[in-house]
């Protein structure tokens, strides 16, 4: 991204950093950071309020932390600006802490698990993304695209959902620790051994709490940053699911950025749809700079990160609105 462009970016963000104005109860004002639920009816076209400058501008914030690998302090202050920002906009954050065998030893995780209200039975779609980064011995790797970008799109979503609460309450946002293997990728006896720790663990925990049946499916984000951003689709990605999404995108007119990847991808929604939850990862995969020191913030665009939301909430605001259905693969 040139500095021209940037700079455009950060602008708007000032000028509609307030985001819609919401009202206090009696006409009170509201406490110096207290989330106020916001008044009116929801925006009929809510994927118009997804603002890729803003989730660029989270996405910054993580890159500035630099390497953000897991077990890091870096990574934990990478968790206090996301519970931050989604505690400022009516989510309840509850961070599922684990701790698992690494080639490099144990290493505790932390998954943060959103969700609009206090109930954890009224989620029927889960939106996720990792935010840590790989570990490097002789590369400085910020992830600005792998790890920062999806990050920072998954915090915005969560402030455009919640100037619709009754869609909110049905989605469940997710930030995986421990997607990116401590070496490589790797399986013992048809298990995998290295990688996807986060993804692993929630699934595990939903199939132990029953919560795996009531939820109707999953989209994941991974690598949506990239100016150039091509969304490379696993061919074995659930059809139904697709095809929601690609129409999502046809009426946006950007079903271009989409394609089908020749390889199927190993990625966190791999855990969910073992685990019976149909989900599809929405991932650029065809990326020149994956596990280099150039993935940097200045390869990052905001327009990007917008269309890949602004698909997302069309899909999310249309199937949410359909009778329960069930898609092949869930439970």
């Amino acid at each position: 991204m040139t500095k021209q462009i940037l700079a455009a970016a950060l602008a708007l963000l000032i000028v509609f950093g307030g985001g819609c104005k919401r009202k206090t109860p009696a006409g009170e004002p509201a406490r110096p950071g207290a989330y106020v639920p916001p008044s009116g009816p929801p925006p009929a076209e809510i994927w118009k309020e997804f603002s890729g400058a803003k989730a660029l501008a989270h996405a910054k914030a993580q890159c500035d932390l630099g390497p953000r690998p897991s077990g890091s302090a870096e990574l934990e202050k990478a968790r206090a600006l996301i519970v931050a920002e989604l505690t400022r906009n009516g989510w309840n954050v509850e961070r599922q802490t684990f701790t698992d065998t690494t080639p490099r030893g144990p290493v505790t995780f932390v998954n943060l698990v959103a969700r609009y209200g206090e109930s954890k039975k009224t989620q029927q779609w889960v939106v996720c993304s990792h935010y840590d980064t790989k570990i490097f011995d002789t590369i400085r790797f910020v992830g600005a695209s792998d790890g920062a970008s999806s990050t920072g799109a998954l915090m915005e979503l969560a402030r455009v959902l919640s100037l619709d609460p009754a869609l909110a309450q049905r989605v469940e946002l997710v930030f995986f620790d421990g997607e990116e293997a401590v070496v490589q990728y790797r399986e013992t006896n048809g298990v995998l051994a290295d990688g996807l720790y986060g993804s692993r663990h929630y699934a595990k925990d939903l199939a132990a709490t029953g919560r795996a049946k009531q939820l109707r499916g999953g989209v994941l984000w991974d690598m949506i940053g990239n100016s150039r951003l091509n969304i490379t689709l696993s061919p074995d990605s659930p059809a139904q699911l697709m095809q929601e999404i690609f129409a999502a995108a046809d009426a946006l007119q950007l079903r271009g950025i989409f394609s089908l990847s020749d390889r199927t991808i190993l990625d966190d929604h791999s855990p969910l749809n073992e685990a019976g939850i149909p989900t599809i990862d929405l991932i650029g995969f065809d990326y020149p700079y994956w596990h280099t020191a150039d993935d940097t913030f200045d390869k990052l665009s905001p327009q990007s990160l917008q269309n890949v939301g602004a698909v997302t909430l069309r899909w999310l605001k249309n199937t949410a609105g359909q009778p329960a259905k069930k898609y092949a693969g869930q439970n």
